[in-house]
């Protein structure tokens, strides 16, 4: 079962009906959930079901995670991929971005462009890649810990990161962006 000190984090005053997400755990949820694809309208919802699985975990009686914080990422991260993959017939990242675009200043075109840019590299990665590429720089999560949540090698969290960083490269360039 979810010892309360082990996942809540704030201090001996907090009851047990507290919320099992910190602030900045929500903030991390959301952001890697917003990178993942899922449009802002949906991040609410995605919380919660990071909220809920996290209950679900105390509920069953299972051991809290060694780091809340990077547990909740990773599984906002398999939510962002399972949005993604449900809706990438329907939508693509470039009208989601273009929707919800700012009208550009000569100063803020390029950052525009180069975000968009990224954000189209990211749609056309795998998964996989796309996931640990997030983890990493999105969510700001070491290697070693990605790899303790994915339940897969470090070398291999390397190698996807290698291979997605080399990808998003290529079309910066192929696009004339950097």
């Amino acid at each position: 079962m979810l010892r309360r000190k082990a996942w809540r984090g704030r201090g001996a005053d907090a009851t047990a009906g507290d919320d099992p997400l910190d602030e900045a755990q929500e903030r991390r949820v959301r952001a890697v959930l917003a990178l993942g694809g899922v449009p802002q309208a949906d991040l609410p919802d995605g919380v919660q079901q990071v909220r809920l699985r996290l209950l679900e975990r105390a509920a069953s009686g299972r051991e809290a995670p060694r780091d809340v914080s990077a547990w909740a990422a990773v599984v906002a991260s398999n939510l962002a991929m399972d949005w993604h993959r449900s809706r990438r017939r329907q939508e693509r990242v470039g009208e989601r971005l273009a929707s919800l675009r700012q009208p550009a200043h000569d100063s803020g075109e390029d950052t525009s462009l180069l975000s968009l840019t990224v954000a189209r590299g990211l749609d056309e990665l795998p998964d996989a890649q796309r996931q640990v590429l997030v983890l990493r720089f999105y969510a700001d999560l070491p290697v070693r810990s990605i790899a303790d949540e994915l339940g897969i090698p470090e070398g291999t969290v390397k190698s996807r990161l290698h291979t997605a960083v080399r990808a998003l490269r290529v079309r910066l360039h192929e696009d004339e962006v950097v």
